[in-house]
């Protein structure tokens, strides 16, 4: 495939496939971009394309305006959101949107998922907020779902799905499946009758491990895919 942003759209594909397989998704609900850095630009997923069987040439990259630069198939319906997540979050070189199951139903109930496994305050940065509902594919949406993102790599979409946020597509991508993974304990835990969460001085610790983390991550304007400067692209395993 010709054309500059070769590395990005790739980047993107693989996660998009990658998302399905995980069960985070079906057909082609959700979506997968990577900030390109340096160059005011998002590679991103194309509206209405099954993923599992999606290429870099099916990746779109558009400028802040949502002009195509390279691909010629439309972007994702979702992109307002994205570009509002880069322009808010510096830290961020990567962005996706999931519909995975318990994470849907925690979105449906509206209720935010307090802080109830240590590895969610450090990889996510504490309780996982709820947006307050707004129309799928607005810019009201979009602001409504950075307002919950606030200080946080994750958030619900009142009925609708869960979105995380990396330094690349590949945590961004492993964000949503500890979103996931969460989402279903807290099911689980909540069928019992009792939930109890992490005490207050062991958040407020574990916070300040992920904030650290976040400050040393930027964005790689010179190579257009995120990557992280401290420990940030380690693989994660549950522990």
């Amino acid at each position: 495939m010709d054309g500059k942003f070769v590395r990005e759209r790739a980047a993107v594909a693989r996660a998009a496939r990658e998302m399905e397989r995980l069960d985070l998704v079906s057909g082609s609900s959700g979506n997968v971009s990577a900030r390109i850095g340096g160059e005011g630009l998002m590679a991103i997923t194309p509206m209405g394309v099954p993923y599992a069987g999606m290429d870099e040439s099916d990746i779109v990259v558009v400028d802040a305006e949502l002009e195509p630069v390279e691909g010629d198939l439309p972007p994702s319906s979702e992109s307002l959101l994205h570009l509002d997540i880069y322009a808010r979050r510096k830290d961020v070189g990567a962005v996706v949107h999931t519909h995975s199951v318990f994470s849907s139903v925690a979105a449906v109930i509206g209720r935010e998922i307090p802080p109830i496994l240590d590895e969610m305050v450090v990889y996510i940065g504490g309780g996982i907020r709820v947006s307050e509902y707004a129309f799928p594919g607005t810019q009201e949406l979009a602001e409504r779902v950075c307002g919950a993102l606030e200080e946080r790599s994750a958030a619900l979409i009142r009925n609708h799905g869960a979105v995380g946020v990396g330094s690349t597509v590949e945590e961004a991508l492993r964000v949503c499946a500890l979103v996931e993974r969460v989402a279903k304990i807290h099911t689980y835990a909540a069928m019992s009758g009792r939930v109890d969460t992490l005490p207050s001085g062991v958040v407020e610790r574990e916070q300040a491990v992920y904030k650290m983390r976040r400050e040393a991550a930027e964005v790689d304007i010179s190579g257009g895919v995120g990557r992280t400067v401290n420990a940030q692209g380690e693989r994660f395993n549950g522990g």
